[in-house]
């Protein structure tokens, strides 16, 4: 057999790294350390010149189909991983064959969730951990992905604004129709409770969990969760034909959930007195999209929100709110967001992501105003928060010795 490798990109260097060694015995001096979840397969992170990429050890027509599912998911602009190849006819030196193996870049400032869990997660902390993954599942679902092994483990988290947004990790058991029944989506679900609450049982098992939280309760909260976006995303409204103004008020609330409402079906009554409007095609992002067409910073929909509002309050401070808008935001570009992230010394640019540590100065600003009894200028607060928060704050881009795996597992019984 020869080696063959299947990539979206060109990279030759991925023919430098050692296919002919088992993955679970590569040698440390190609590998990159950073926190792994756990994972049926053996998956190892490894570095390839800029890149960090993630190699997971699979049957080869696992690896053929996870691949062609990521690919699709990331065309529908789902959250997930992004795939980066795929290489088939491995032999080890002894001519004995080798699993295929599934190539994936690393998502910067993600994080599993036993390495956030290891980080002694405040309850507030948790329960927004648990909505960004019934969001993410809420969007899988919208788009007809069914996922068939939704868990914790199979997801990354990146801080968003103080909350979390969520990425699928494994796709391996997923499948993608052009519409889910209630019975496919019902399934999900209670693979989703099932999974959820025998990862926290571990983590309780360990000395993980916060003292007061059940791993039930937990669990039976993302499936609440899931169902109030739902029925906020989906369900039907009845109104009577002179409150046409609900129409707006439901896009608005659609919006503050972080969804577009691409079309509507409006119909009337016989009688013509009452509309019925269903939300028929919604997409998420639209905070980040408008700041991305504004100003060209690609980043977290909470993110995004967050930096909309100081870009709204800029143009209110500065009396330049009938200007054109992408011309105020350049200008809020240039004077506010950027001078801030570039003040960050190099030597802590690694701690958060820069639109991460934007919100975290103007939350910490916030604070010294609030102390102050008066408005702090930003650049006082910049100061502050570079002195005494940031140094504190883990290297999430790549944290490095943190090994989640080697964290206590009890096996739990299917």
């Amino acid at each position: 057999m020869s080696l063959a490798i299947t990539t979206a990109r060109p990279e030759s260097a991925l023919l430098d790294l050692p296919w002919s060694t088992p993955l679970e015995d590569w040698p440390e001096s190609v590998l990159a350390a950073l926190p792994r979840g756990i994972s049926r397969h053996v998956v190892r992170f490894v570095r390839l010149g800029s890149r960090v990429l993630a190699v997971k050890e699979i049957k080869s027509e696992l690896a053929d189909r996870e691949y062609v599912m990521l690919r699709n998911l990331r065309r529908l602009d789902v959250p997930s991983v992004e795939p980066f190849g795929v290489v088939h006819g491995r032999v080890a030196a002894d001519g004995t064959p080798l699993d295929s193996c599934l190539v994936t870049r690393h998502l910067q400032y993600s994080l599993p969730y036993r390495a956030l869990y290891s980080q002694s997660l405040r309850p507030d902390t948790a329960v927004r951990l648990m909505d960004a993954l019934a969001l993410l599942l809420v969007r899988l679902h919208l788009e007809g992905f069914w996922w068939g092994d939704v868990s914790l483990s199979n997801t990354l988290f990146r801080r968003d604004a103080g909350a979390f947004a969520a990425y699928l990790v494994d796709a391996e058991t997923g499948e993608l129709h052009q519409h889910l029944s209630d019975g496919q989506r019902q399934h999900d679900l209670d693979i989703a409770q099932v999974n959820i609450a025998g990862e926290l049982m571990d983590l309780e098992a360990g000395g993980f969990l916060e003292e007061q939280a059940d791993p039930f309760e937990v669990a039976s909260s993302v499936i609440e969760r899931y169902h109030s976006l739902w029925e906020a995303l989906t369900g039907t409204q009845r109104f009577e034909a002179g409150d046409r103004w609900r129409v707006d008020e439901r896009i608005r609330q659609l919006n503050e959930l972080g969804f577009d409402v691409d079309e509507l079906s409006i119909t009337t009554d016989i009688g013509g007195t009452q509309i019925q409007i269903t939300p028929k095609v919604v997409d998420a992002g639209h905070h980040s999209r408008r700041l991305l067409r504004l100003t060209g910073l690609d980043v977290g929909e909470n993110q995004a929100r967050r930096l909309l509002n100081d870009l709204d309050a800029y143009a209110a401070a500065t009396d330049r709110q009938g200007d054109d808008e992408e011309i105020v935001a350049h200008e809020w570009l240039a004077k506010v967001y950027e001078p801030v992230t570039r003040a960050v010394p190099r030597e802590l640019t690694g701690r958060l992501e820069p639109a991460e540590i934007f919100h975290e100065v103007l939350e910490h600003r916030w604070y010294l105003s609030e102390r102050a009894g008066h408005d702090m200028p930003i650049e006082e607060a910049l100061a502050d928060y570079v002195a005494t928060v940031l140094p504190g704050k883990p290297i999430e881009k790549s944290v490095v010795g943190v090994d989640t795996v080697e964290m206590p597992v009890i096996a739990w019984d299917d």
